[in-house]
């Protein structure tokens, strides 16, 4: 396991981040949580998530790797206003040996709203060559943990959403009677 030593993990199903506010400095001119600050709370969640893979602050330093996000899909479903206390949860959907797959939400702390949900792709990164490479052998272990306690869940409704527009007519024909 390249000298490292394997813990075992104790993983909720799904995991549940701290108890985060929405901060003054986030409110923006229509008077609601900034969409960028979703991302803000969204990564805090996945910080907490992951450290329990191994995945922590600490990874970067003891191991020269880290994760980016490569891709991600965001759905504001409920404003958030200044002050409002939010927990995040996230489920590991999938992982290979160089990518995970998560779903999140953000749901009020105290009522247990959806305020916004999130899919997002990450890629395992040797910072020093800037470039994806496999997760260790431990780190694999702990996602596999990981995703077998969170596959239990159901899988969420919004994933592999794509954006776009729905047609209102399938095969919206001219009036053919507007030019007799």
């Amino acid at each position: 396991m390249n000298g490292e030593s394997r813990a075992p993990i104790f993983v909720f199903a799904p995991f549940v981040s701290s108890t985060m506010r929405v901060e003054p400095a986030w409110i923006d001119y229509n008077g609601h949580l900034n969409m960028a600050y979703y991302i803000v709370l969204f990564d805090r969640a996945v910080d907490e998530a992951f450290a329990l893979t191994g995945l922590g602050p600490d990874y970067i330093a003891t191991r020269g790797c880290s994760y980016f996000t490569a891709e991600i899909h965001a759905v504001y479903r409920r404003e958030l206003t200044v002050d409002q206390p939010v927990r995040v949860t996230v489920q590991l959907v999938d992982h290979d040996e160089k990518r995970i797959h998560a779903y999140l939400e953000i749901r009020h702390a105290t009522e247990g709203w959806i305020s916004a949900t999130c899919e997002k792709l990450f890629l395992h990164v040797d910072m020093t060559e800037r470039r994806v490479v496999p997760f260790p052998e431990d780190i694999l272990a702990n996602l596999a943990a990981m995703k077998a306690e969170h596959g239990r869940l159901p899988r969420p409704a919004g994933l592999g959403r794509s954006i776009g527009l729905r047609s209102r007519a399938v095969d919206k024909q001219p009036d053919e009677t507007a030019s007799q």
